[in-house]
Formats: C-alpha cells, sequence, structure tokens
C-alpha cells in the first residue's frame, strides 16, 4: 500500500521535473504539468476559502474557549504563507505554467475578498461593510489595470507598497477575528495584549495602504499609457511626413509650362 502511495505522489500528484512524463515524451520536447506542485499548493489556498467562511459563518466551533478563532486564525495565516510558497517553488523547480500565473493572484484576491466579506458579518463594529467595499474594490482596479496593461503589451510589476498591504491585511484580519473572543489578553502579571486597539489600528492603517497603493498603480499605468500614446503619436506624424506628395501627370505639367 505505501509504494502505491509513494507512486501517486512521485509520478501524479507532484511529479520531479526530470520525472515528468518520462517515458511518454521524448527528451528536449518535455512539457511541464499545468498541475504540479506550486499550482497544487495554489489550488489548496482556494479549496481554504470556503472551509475560513464556515468556521467563522457556523455554529459548529463555539467561541467560549476561543477554537473557533483560533482555528480561524491558523488557517488563514496558513493560506496567506501559502502565496510566497508556491511563487518560490514555481520560480526554483522552473515550474512557471499558464495555469499558475492565472491562478496565483486570483486565489490571493479571492482569499482577502472572502475574509472580509466573512468579518462584515463576523465584527462589523471593526469591519463596516464600506471598508470591505474599499478593500475588495482596490483588488478590482488593480485587475483591470493590469488586464489593460497587458492588453498594451507591458506589464505592471507589483510593487513594493503593493506587498506590504499584504501584510498588513493579514495582521488586520487576524486581529479581528481575534478580537472577536478577546478584547485584551494578559501575558505575564500586569502586561496586557490590547487585541482590540491593535484590531481598529491595523484596520485604519490598512485602509491607507491599500489607497495609496491603489493610487500608487494607477499612476504607474497612466506613465506607461501616457509615454506609449506620446510616442504612437510620433510615429504616425513621421510616417505621414514621409509620404510624397502625388504628382500631376505629364500633360498637366505640359499645360502648366505654356501657360
Amino acid at each position: 500500500m505505501s509504494s502505491v502511495v509513494d507512486w501517486y505522489f512521485r509520478r501524479i500528484a507532484f511529479p520531479l521535473p526530470e520525472e515528468d512524463n518520462r517515458n511518454q515524451i521524448p527528451t528536449g520536447h518535455r512539457r511541464p504539468r499545468s498541475v504540479n506542485l506550486p499550482n497544487s499548493i495554489t489550488l489548496i489556498r482556494i479549496f481554504s476559502i470556503p472551509l475560513l467562511m464556515w468556521i467563522l459563518s457556523s455554529g459548529r466551533f463555539s467561541s467560549v474557549n476561543g477554537e473557533k478563532e483560533l482555528l480561524a486564525s491558523a488557517l488563514f495565516i496558513a493560506a496567506s504563507m501559502t502565496d510566497g510558497i508556491d511563487g518560490y517553488l514555481a520560480r526554483k523547480r522552473g515550474q512557471i505554467t499558464t495555469m499558475g500565473i492565472l491562478l496565483d493572484p486570483l486565489a490571493d484576491k479571492l482569499l482577502i475578498a472572502a475574509a472580509f466579506i466573512t468579518l462584515v458579518q463576523l465584527n462589523p463594529s471593526l469591519v463596516p461593510a464600506w471598508i470591505a467595499v474599499i478593500v475588495i474594490g482596490r483588488e478590482f482596479l488593480v485587475s483591470g489595470l493590469r488586464s489593460i496593461a497587458a492588453s498594451e503589451g507591458f506589464t505592471i510589476e507589483a510593487s513594493e507598497l503593493g506587498k506590504f498591504k499584504m501584510v498588513v491585511q493579514i495582521v488586520s484580519v487576524v486581529a479581528v477575528i481575534l478580537d472577536h473572543r478577546w478584547k485584551e489578553l494578559a501575558i505575564y502579571s500586569h502586561y496586557i495584549f490590547p487585541i482590540h486597539w491593535i484590531a481598529y489600528v491595523a484596520i485604519w492603517f490598512m485602509v491607507f495602504v491599500s489607497l495609496v497603493s491603489a493610487i500608487d498603480y494607477f499612476v504607474a499605468f497612466w506613465s506607461k499609457i501616457d509615454r506609449r500614446v506620446v510616442k504612437s503619436r510620433r510615429r504616425r506624424a513621421f510616417i505621414l511626413s514621409r509620404r510624397r506628395k502625388p504628382v500631376p501627370p505629364q500633360a498637366d505639367r505640359d499645360v502648366a509650362t505654356t501657360t
């Protein structure tokens, strides 16, 4: 039984690059599998989204001892960490595929959107609906700008501000989830960990960073679009200036000279 399981994971689920379709595709014509290890991790992140929403929304887990909040926080942190793991493995193993390029940003946006929509129901005092609209709207804006940029032939790389925004979102989501059970947590003697104030500050700071990041992406997009339009106009003017004026027929020129 163990040999069958080992064969499945080595050959079907998570094949190594050098063992991928060795007996079926000739050497020099190997193609990477669409569902490789990095893409499988991305799919796990997507499948964890309904599980996270179920844990936070259902009454199956109790908040008396904080098991709901601790389980949801651990699941969200683990799902967020896979965002960096799948990208690192894809570059390390040379398994960057079209499926991964499509699913990775989609999984990130689905995870953040699902988390904030659920928090509106779980803890509306800290996460009102308009905050969720700003966060999700920012994700739609960035996706739209990147789609337009791709259609124009250039890409908008993820900025350091955008990566920092993701870290702030993780902290704010976890703090709001824990705030549902504990407003403050005694650590040692008279030292108290103010969960409520951390969640409050993190949410407002996250909104600020999201808006600034959206403006940063828009400015980068507009500057590239503007330069492309200027180059297009110059090229069009150059082409027009190179055109020769039509030469009149020989008969018309003879008449013009005699007159």
